[in-house]
C-alpha cells in the first residue's frame, strides 16, 4: 500500500538497542529546546523555536530496540494558515535488524504533501534524520538545534516564505 506520509530510512552498523537509545534522546539529535521526558511510556514533552514553532508530544508506544511512537497533542506554526497541521499526527520509528546492520524507518504519519508546512517540514526532517540522528547513532554526537540559535529552521522558514 502506497502512502504519502513523509518517510526516511537509515541503515547503520550499530545495534538496534543503540539506535533506540539515540532515537529517544531527542535533545541529542532534534533540539535542545525540548522540555519534559522523551524516553518513558506516556512521557510528554514540548518543543519550541522562538514564536515560529511549538509542539507538544506524548510517547504512546515504546518497544525497546524495535519501535518508538510519539503522538502530536498540540502544534503551532507561525507560517501556516491552517493552525491544526501536525495535531493528531504521529512520529513513528521502526527499528529492525537487516543482515549485519540496523534499519531505522522514520515515518511522520499524517505529514502529507497537501500540508502547507510539508516542504519546510520535509527539509527539516531530512536534515534531522539523515544528518543529526545518523551522527548521534554512529558517533555519539548529533547536530541538534541549540537553545541559543536554530539556524536550520529559521533559514528554511524564511526561504519557504519567499517562495510563496
Amino acid at each position: 500500500m502506497k502512502t504519502s506520509d513523509f518517510t526516511a530510512t537509515l541503515l547503520v552498523d550499530q545495534t538496534p538497542e543503540q539506535a533506540f537509545g539515540a532515537i529517544t534522546d531527542l535533545r541529542g539529535w532534534w533540539s535542545e529546546n525540548i522540555e519534559g521526558g522523551t524516553d518513558q511510556l506516556n512521557d510528554e514533552f514540548t518543543y519550541h523555536y522562538k514564536d515560529i514553532h511549538y509542539c507538544k508530544m506524548k510517547l504512546i508506544e515504546l518497544v525497546p530496540g524495535q519501535k518508538v511512537v510519539w503522538l502530536v497533542l498540540d502544534n503551532y506554526f507561525k507560517f501556516t494558515e491552517d493552525k491544526s497541521e501536525w495535531i493528531g499526527t504521529k512520529l513513528v520509528f521502526d527499528i529492525a535488524q537487516k543482515d549485519n546492520q540496523t534499519e531505522i524507518r522514520f515515518t511522520h504519519e499524517g505529514l502529507v504533501p497537501q500540508y502547507e508546512c510539508y516542504e519546510v517540514c520535509r527539509e527539516a526532517w531530512t536534515h534531522y534524520i539523515y544528518d543529526s540522528l545518523r551522527d548521534l547513532i554512529t558517533t555519539g554526537k548529533g547536530q541538534p538545534a541549540s537553545k541559543q540559535y536554530d539556524g536550520f529552521d529559521a533559514q528554511h522558514v524564511e526561504k519557504w516564505k519567499l517562495e510563496q
